[in-house]
């Protein structure tokens, strides 16, 4: 992985779009901070639409495509996308796989997710399961005490001898059923929303991620960012971004949004208020004032009193 600043001002000018994983990546320890959102709103104000590529649920996604400055949103680490059309007031819904599958596939996962809790002890389901159509999420470390790697090893085996997809997140291993993940969303996505071939264009998209669960998108795309905690799982991934920034998790999103708006002349916005600018000073002569002379009393008044 090469430092952010060996990504070339000419590759970066080309950008036109951006997609970014969310946890630990947009957020930091579990929040969106003001400097990632207002990156995001940075990059569509300077016309370089955001995609957050994420493995959060259903329920989320249909908030983030209405409420974030986005063009779309990917979920479930794959399973569909949702995107809010501002001019009609209507969130549009792709899934990969019809809802007689999703359905029957939900009822497969609630058995694994039980047989799962029963065999890794300290696991939960994710307090977002609720909000979840098509995939099953473990929390490892998200709202439970962090898993040592051979329980992660343990719930991903599970998964994969159940005939299911499983991928690590920063805080959850997901597993669904059904052939597709990130990339193959993206796809879709790009030839439904943007009428291009995904391949065609990879070299104009940058994404930004933090773990395993990235990693087709990180071996797709020629210019692909970790932030700084993506080395948290060095030893896990079998597939490494091109570029890693300095910062983690969303400085990190910010130092890659900076980096893109810079190539194309974008100055980023003071986070502050600039003061005021300080007046001109007169310019005061340093001739003396010349002294009017005093009036004299006359001598009746001086008499008078």
């Amino acid at each position: 992985m090469r430092p952010l600043s060996a990504f070339s001002r000419s590759d970066r000018r080309r950008v036109t779009r951006v997609l970014a994983d969310i946890d630990d990546t947009l957020t930091t320890e579990g929040q969106i901070t003001a400097e990632a959102l207002a990156a995001i709103e940075r990059l569509a104000a300077a016309g370089v639409d955001v995609i957050p590529v994420t493995g959060r649920p259903a329920g989320w996604c249909d908030h983030i495509a209405r409420m974030w400055p986005v063009a779309a949103v990917i979920g479930e680490n794959g399973a569909f996308y949702f995107r809010y059309d501002r001019a009609r007031r209507t969130l549009e819904r792709r899934f990969f796989l019809d809802e007689p599958t999703r359905a029957a596939n939900r009822r497969r996962l609630e058995i694994l997710g039980r047989d799962i809790l029963t065999d890794v002890p300290g696991t939960a389901l994710a307090s977002d399961q609720a909000y979840r159509d098509a995939d099953l999420a473990v929390d490892y470390r998200e709202d439970v005490a962090p898993l040592p790697p051979a329980s992660v090893d343990r719930i991903v085996a599970l998964m994969t001898a159940a005939g299911a997809s499983a991928k690590v997140s920063s805080i959850h291993v997901n597993g669904w059923f059904g052939d597709y993940d990130k990339l193959a969303m993206t796809r879709i996505l790009f030839r439904e929303l943007f009428a291009a071939e995904l391949d065609a264009v990879k070299n104009t998209v940058v994404f930004v991620g933090d773990s395993p669960n990235d990693e087709p998108m990180f071996r797709f795309f020629p210019f692909a960012v970790g932030v700084a905690n993506v080395r948290d799982f060095a030893a896990r991934l079998k597939a490494r971004p091109a570029f890693v920034a300095r910062a983690r998790a969303g400085a990190g999103f910010a130092e890659v949004a900076d980096a893109v708006l810079a190539a194309k002349k974008v100055r980023r916005r003071a986070a502050v208020l600039r003061p005021p600018k300080r007046a001109s000073r007169r310019r005061v002569s340093r001739t003396p004032a010349r002294r009017r002379p005093r009036k004299r009393r006359s001598a009746s008044r001086g008499r008078a009193r």
